[in-house]
């Protein structure tokens, strides 16, 4: 007989039983969250805290909007999942809107950044002929074997070794580098336009662009991987608009689904894949569609792109106002904001939470920090409050 299910419902419960029955692969904070609205969570104690850290990312639109909400139990009341044998209606209706706001031609769906990743090494491979990949120092593209072999830091590679051969990492920021690393067998560069783990390391514009000219020359593709950048984190919908570069692939994960695990790629036309040479089970399922169509009507209606650009910019400038000599430099762009310190941030994070605000570090010394795009300029103020003290 198997036993009973009890449900936790205090802290300590919760941690015993996540010790004995999840793998221990995460640090987690010492709280536990239960429920959240907007910029606001709360932990299972009825504390609240200034949300900066969005689920990494994702709660762009912040948590439990009423129309993803609304849009996801509409949908789960009509059509949970099918598979990728039959047509719906809404992940057609989704995949257009996904080429136009991203200006691209058509899109491969999947359910994860790391996933996105592995599609767009796929495709590189296959449009090309090539098998070589070019990639940058301190760059994070996944945790899965292709996604591994083009993120650079050793504690992430050096366990799962060998990897799948090709990969050649450059220094970021660095376009002769790019051209001094070239291959007959280069297929694709993959560059993320703001390194988000590494960080938040912001590129000039002028580099963007000269990889897009080598490429280009070499006949190589570029991969832009917009996982955490995306849908409106750096002030525009995608961070390639800053620049005006366009990638031929782009990866997309994170904010894409309003909180629902979802992940893609958008490639420019002329590049696809053909049939039968990569596919999802689970890819661009009705609630995750339904999720995304929502989402993204909330970040137009609520004018959240211009949003995050006003609300970074009003970051920014509180931040860089302060008279701290711990604070190295603030950079980013939009909502996506690094703050880096001369010093461990570990603690900066655990101050912070006891303090009701939730910070992540990066890096080491990086605070990072990414809001859902609906924050105040109130909560801004007191987490910027707070950031003083360190």
């Amino acid at each position: 007989m198997t036993k009973e299910t009890t449900l936790s419902k205090d802290y300590n419960s919760i941690v015993e039983k996540d010790s004995k029955y999840v793998m221990q692969t995460y640090t987690r904070q010492p709280l536990a969250l239960e429920s959240g609205q907007g910029s606001i969570v709360r932990d299972i104690e009825g504390r609240e805290y200034i949300d900066c850290v969005a689920g990494i990312a994702v709660n762009n639109v912040g948590h439990c909007h009423p129309k993803v909400v609304e849009a996801l139990s509409k949908q789960a009341g009509k059509l949970i999942h099918t598979s990728n044998l039959y047509y719906t209606g809404v992940q057609a209706n989704f995949a257009e809107e996904l080429v136009n706001i991203s200006g691209m031609g058509r899109a491969f769906f999947c359910n994860s950044g790391t996933e996105a990743v592995e599609a767009a090494m796929k495709l590189a491979r296959v449009a090309t002929g090539k098998k070589e990949f070019i990639a940058a120092e301190n760059s994070f593209h996944g945790r899965t074997m292709g996604s591994l072999t083009v993120t650079y830091k050793s504690i992430y590679r050096t366990p799962f070794e060998p990897l799948i051969q090709g990969e050649r990492f450059v220094a970021y920021n660095d376009a002769q580098a790019i051209r001094d690393t070239i291959t007959e067998d280069t297929a694709a560069v993959i560059v993320e336009p703001i390194q988000g783990e590494g960080g938040i390391n912001v590129p000039s514009d002028e580099y963007l662009r000269e990889v897009r000219e080598i490429c280009d020359e070499n006949e190589m593709l570029l991969i832009f991987d917009e996982v955490q950048t995306g849908f409106g984190r750096t002030g525009k919908w995608f961070c390639k608009d800053h620049s005006k570069v366009e990638p031929d692939i782009m990866t997309m994960a994170k904010a894409i689904g309003g909180g629902f695990p979802m992940g893609a790629i958008v490639a420019r036309d002329g590049i696809s894949f053909g049939k039968s040479q990569h596919a999802a089970t689970f890819g661009g399922g009705p609630l995750a569609c339904a999720s995304a169509l929502a989402s993204i009507n909330v970040i137009k209606d609520e004018k959240l792109v211009e949003r995050s650009a006003e609300m970074g910019q009003y970051f920014m400038d509180k931040l860089n106002s302060l008279d701290n000599d711990s604070i190295v430099e603030v950079r980013g762009r939009g909502l996506m904001i690094g703050v880096e310190i001369n010093k461990a941030c570990a603690d900066i994070v655990d101050l912070a939470r006891d303090n009701g605000i939730l910070l992540n570090c990066t890096s080491e010394k990086v605070l990072r920090i990414a809001p859902p795009l609906i924050i105040t300029k109130e909560q801004i103020d007191k987490v910027v409050e707070i950031i003083a003290q360190i």
